[in-house]
């Protein structure tokens, strides 16, 4: 048994978080092996890359199912458990849906102190707490690395549920949590990053997306997902392609994590953000020549914000809503939709 002083739960796993995610292009091509089924109650299936699977119960209820695990990007047990909860809690408000039921997901090494896992899942507990929803029960296999996750089930009415491929040219973009998560992890794991940033990239992490929820339901939104191990530019590239739309970013407009941008230029750039940048580079054109643009831009994001698409008079009316609650990371405009421009399905401008 590893002494509990001794134990740090970042260093168990190559990479944590999101940026632990298979690869876009490895995941695509294990996907489009697996065959398709007919249901007409299944809205939302595999075919789009949404945040989580639909069923229809009745002309006024589906249920929305996800499931969301990773290894540890953080030492601590009880903010790791926060962070996992609210990232597989994102899911189901990305696609405009209460979160009701979760189930733990475990995997635990032996040689490590049983107490230390329940110390993460008091952390996920008080996650799911938060968001309105019960924890009943979960399943845990013995495994050399630590990893942590929640399936969850919400309720959405079907007439009013969101997806990832509706953005409509003359549309608004809108993102809450600023960027660079994986950045800000990478620089934490090797020693380097600032205790500031280390604090701001925590309370990204745990912030539920509750909040910018309940101010969607207020508008009609036309696409809407969270970002998350595919970047800013892989979730976008979704967005875009799956609406036959181009999405136009502009790097000037992006929250930014604090030294985010100062890690980017030093190098210390995750794993997963190469394999987004390789898989997108067909999708995804960058127009900047700001050195440390496509680092952020593919960057990794672990329970990252909500991107949305919307009318520019909703998107008027969320960043006033926003800003009047008092949201620490409020809906910021951050670019537009237009017509397809030849085969991009996202342009970032500097």
């Amino acid at each position: 048994m590893i002494p509990d002083d001794q134990v740090r739960l970042s260093q168990m796993a190559p990479g944590g978080g999101c940026a632990a995610k298979i690869g876009p292009g490895t995941l695509q091509g294990i996907l489009e092996q697996l065959p398709r089924f007919s249901d007409e109650n299944l809205l939302v299936g595999i075919e789009t890359s949404d945040d989580g699977a639909v069923y229809r119960i009745s002309e006024d209820l589906a249920l929305i199912q996800t499931l969301d695990f990773f290894p540890p990007m953080v030492d601590d047990p009880r903010l790791f458990g926060q962070i996992a909860a609210a990232n597989a809690l994102s899911d189901i408000y990305a696609m405009g849906g209460e979160p009701k039921v979760a189930l733990n997901i475990v995997a635990w090494p032996n040689c490590v102190n049983p107490a230390i896992l329940g110390k993460i899942l008091e952390g996920g507990a008080e996650k799911v707490k938060e968001a309105g929803a019960v924890l009943a029960g979960g399943h845990s296999i013995q495994d050399d690395v630590p990893k942590y996750g929640l399936s969850v089930t919400g309720f959405v009415d079907p007439r009013r549920m969101y997806t990832n491929c509706g953005a409509r040219s003359g549309d608004v973009l809108l993102l809450t949590k600023p960027l660079g998560t994986g950045l800000v992890n990478t620089a934490v794991k090797a020693g380097m990053a600032s205790e500031q940033a280390e604090r701001e990239v925590l309370r990204v992490m745990t912030e539920l997306n509750r909040q910018a929820a309940e101010l969607l339901k207020s508008c009609e939104v036309h696409a809407c997902t969270d970002v998350t191990g595919f970047g800013l530019a892989g979730h976008g590239a979704e967005m875009g392609g799956g609406s036959g739309v181009t999405l136009e970013i502009s790097l000037e407009k992006l929250p930014v994590q604090r030294e985010a941008a100062e890690y980017a230029s030093m190098g210390l750039v995750p794993e997963g953000s190469y394999r987004n940048r390789e898989f997108l580079k067909d999708q995804v054109q960058v127009r900047t020549n700001v050195p440390w643009a496509e680092d952020l831009f593919f960057d990794p994001q672990t329970s990252g914000g909500l991107l949305v698409s919307v009318s520019p008079e909703a998107a008027e009316m969320l960043v006033k809503a926003g800003a009047e609650k008092g949201m620490e990371d409020p809906f910021r405009i951050i670019g537009r939709v237009k017509e397809k421009e030849g085969p991009w399905s996202v342009i970032l401008i500097g």
